[in-house]
C-alpha cells in the first residue's frame, strides 16, 4: 500500500525493538576453572613473599640466645657478645697451603642471628680454588683483598658471567646462582672477604653434594654419561676441606 504525500511510513515495532539478549552464565566448569586460577594466583603470591624473606624479623634489639633457642653461647650480655675475634688468627698468618675459609655467621657469632648479615674471610693458594657452589638464602658480594681471580657465575639460562679481578675489585654473586673463584696465579696467593645477606647463607657445595651425599654411582655415572670407575675417580679427588664448609 501507498503512503500518503507527508506521512512517514509506518514501522511495525518488532522492526524496531531489538530483542535483549540474555547474558551468557557461567557454567560450574567455568566457575571452578576461575577458583583454581584464583587459589593458584594467591598461592603463587604467598611463596613470592616467602622467597623474599631472608632472616626472621626480631620484636627486640637483638637477639640473645637462650637455652630454648636453635643458638647458644657461653657469653655474658656485655659488649664482648658483640665482638668477633676468630679473624686474628689471620693476622700475620703465612700464605695457606689450600684453599681455607673463616666464617662469621650466626653459628660462630650468635650476636648476628637475626641481623641479616654474615661475613666470610677466603684465602686462596697459588692455584686454589672455591669449588662451584651456590647460596640459597642469599646473594654474596665479593670483595678482593690482595692477589687476582678468575671469578664467575652461571644464570638460569645457561650464560656464564665470569671475570678476572684484582684487589680493590668487588664481584656480586647473585643469590641461588652456582658460582666459583679460582686464584690462576703461580707466585701470589690471594685473600677476598665476602658479606653475606643472611645470618644463615647456606651453601650448597656441588662437588660434595653430588658425590658424598650417597646418589649411587650408577645414578652418577648415567646423569654424567660416563662410567662408575671415573666417578670412584672423582670422588677420590676431591678436596678433603670441602665437605668442612658450612655457612
Amino acid at each position: 500500500m501507498a503512503t500518503p504525500k507527508g506521512q512517514k511510513p509506518k514501522i511495525k515495532d518488532k522492526q524496531i525493538k531489538k530483542k535483549k539478549r540474555k547474558k551468557p552464565s557461567m557454567g560450574p566448569k567455568a566457575s571452578s576453572i576461575l577458583k583454581l586460577f584464583m587459589t593458584f594466583l594467591v598461592t603463587s603470591i604467598a611463596i613470592s613473599e616467602l622467597s623474599m624473606a631472608s632472616d626472621p624479623e626480631l620484636l627486640t634489639d637483638f637477639e640473645y640466645p637462650s637455652s630454648n633457642s636453635s643458638t647458644t653461647t657461653s657469653s655474658p650480655l656485655n659488649s664482648n657478645y658483640f665482638r668477633f675475634t676468630g679473624a686474628r688468627s689471620l693476622v700475620g698468618a703465612p700464605p695457606p697451603k689450600e684453599f681455607n675459609a673463616l666464617l662469621a655467621n650466626f653459628k660462630t657469632f650468635p650476636a648476628l642471628f637475626g641481623q641479616g648479615v654474615s661475613v666470610a674471610v677466603f684465602r686462596f693458594p697459588c692455584g686454589g680454588i672455591n669449588p662451584i657452589h651456590s647460596h640459597p638464602r642469599s646473594a654474596e658480594v665479593f670483595v678482593l683483598i690482595s692477589g687476582n681471580l678468575e671469578v664467575g657465575f652461571v644464570d638460569t639460562k645457561n650464560k656464564l658471567y665470569n671475570k678476572t679481578i684484582e684487589a680493590g675489585d668487588m664481584f656480586v654473586f647473585p643469590k641461588g646462582l652456582a658460582h666459583y673463584q679460582f686464584n690462576f696465579d703461580v707466585i701470589n696467593p690471594a685473600i677476598a672477604v665476602s658479606v653475606y645477606a643472611s645470618a644463615n647463607a647456606g651453601v650448597v657445595s656441588i662437588p660434595v653434594n653430588l658425590f658424598t651425599s650417597g646418589i649411587d654411582d650408577a645414578i652418577l655415572a648415567k646423569s654424567f654419561k660416563t662410567d662408575v670407575s671415573i666417578v670412584r675417580k672423582i670422588k677420590t679427588g676431591l678436596f678433603p676441606n670441602l665437605t668442612k664448609m658450612n655457612f
